[in-house]
Formats: C-alpha cells, sequence, structure tokens
C-alpha cells in the first residue's frame, strides 16, 4: 500500500509540473468542448473480511466528453470498461467457504462498465490541471470465479462509486490519476459482510 501511495504521489508531482511548463502556451485557452478516449491500470481490491488484503493490477478503457462551460468549471461525462480482480480468503472459519464445496481459495475477476460523471475544476491560472470529483455508476457485465461450483451470483449488478483525482489535460494528449471507492456493498449472498470495491487509476489518453 505505502509503494502505491508514493506512486500515487510521485505522479502527481510530476504531472504539476509538467503543467507549470506549459503554462505559457495558449494559457487563457479553453476549449467548450472535447471528445476523447483514455486506457491505463486498474489497481484494485475489494475490502471484506472474505478477501485477502492486498491490490490487484488489472485494466481500464473508455471515452469521454468533456464540456468546460466556463474558465473554471466543467463537466466530463464517460464510459468505461473496468476489469477487477481479487482473491477469497483462505481462513477455514470463514462461513462463505461452504458455498465453495471445500473451502479452497480462488480468484474471482469481474468486468464492469462505468459511467463516471464529474465535475472538473481548473486548478490555478493554468487551465491544463483539473480536479475531477463525481460519481461513477457501474454495471457488472460479467462474474468469472475460478472452479465454482455453484450457480449462485456472488456479487450485485450495480454500483455506485464515489472518485477523486486530477486531470492534466495538454493540447492533445490526457493523464490522469484517481483514487475510487465503493458506496455500496456489493454483496450478493447475503448482509452479514459488507464488500465494497477500491481502487487506484492510472491512465493516459488522447483529446481532441
Amino acid at each position: 500500500m505505502k509503494y502505491i501511495t508514493l506512486l500515487l504521489i510521485t505522479f502527481s508531482i510530476c504531472l504539476l509540473s509538467v503543467a507549470q511548463k506549459n503554462n505559457h502556451l495558449d494559457q487563457d485557452h479553453e476549449n467548450f468542448f472535447r471528445i476523447g478516449a483514455k486506457a491505463g491500470v486498474n489497481i484494485n481490491k475489494i475490502q471484506g473480511s472474505s478477501y485477502k488484503d492486498g491490490y490487484n493490477y488489472n485494466y481500464q478503457a473508455g471515452l469521454f466528453l468533456q464540456f468546460n462551460f466556463s474558465n473554471r468549471f466543467g463537466i466530463q461525462p464517460e464510459v468505461s470498461l473496468v476489469q477487477t480482480s481479487t482473491e477469497f480468503s483462505d481462513d477455514n472459519s470463514n462461513i462463505y467457504n461452504d458455498l465453495f464445496r471445500g473451502g479452497t481459495q480462488k480468484n474471482a475477476k469481474l468486468n464492469y462498465l462505468e459511467i463516471p460523471v464529474l465535475l472538473n475544476i481548473n486548478v490555478g491560472p493554468s487551465k491544463r490541471v483539473k480536479l475531477q470529483l463525481g460519481p461513477s455508476f457501474g454495471n457488472l457485465l460479467k462474474e468469472t470465479v475460478d472452479s465454482l461450483k455453484t450457480p449462485q451470483a456472488f456479487f450485485k449488478k450495480s454500483e455506485v462509486s464515489a472518485i477523486g483525482g486530477l486531470w492534466l489535460q495538454l493540447p492533445v494528449v490526457n493523464i490522469g490519476a484517481r483514487y475510487k471507492i465503493g458506496l455500496n456493498n456489493i454483496n450478493a449472498i447475503d448482509d452479514k459482510q459488507v464488500w465494497r470495491n477500491q481502487a487506484f487509476q492510472i491512465f493516459i489518453g488522447l483529446s481532441f
């Protein structure tokens, strides 16, 4: 965890440094509308006592629209495919082991269609660096658990998350880093445990 935090801090410092170097270029100009694509890594884990602690590395890719309706504020809706993976705990006292008929460790992969709707806030005099805040709505497209012997669904089909991050908007390239935390319980088995997605996302893309 500390290495991921250090990586994100370093990335953010570099992002701000690059923005300052580009400050003199087209400083006062902001396109009202942009469209673009981005792709990167989704560093995730599922919080809950049934899961092993630690993060997993997966992918994310998507499209976005950007509406900059003032010199300070804008709205950015997105559509992304995001993969999440996790590993169930091998604690034999765990009541959920019975669902796996043996209690042996299993890996799970979840593919989501996510729709974030983010508020962009320009940071400083440059319009290149944007603070991003807002909700994300996820729909579970596919759930895969290794060697699963029961057809029961383990995860709820919908998820609501909160996102916060930084976005660097260069003339053609965009770079960003975000933190995402799930707000609702995705445990579809019962209400005895609360499971929530948590992720750090780092990406790069193109804007037009």
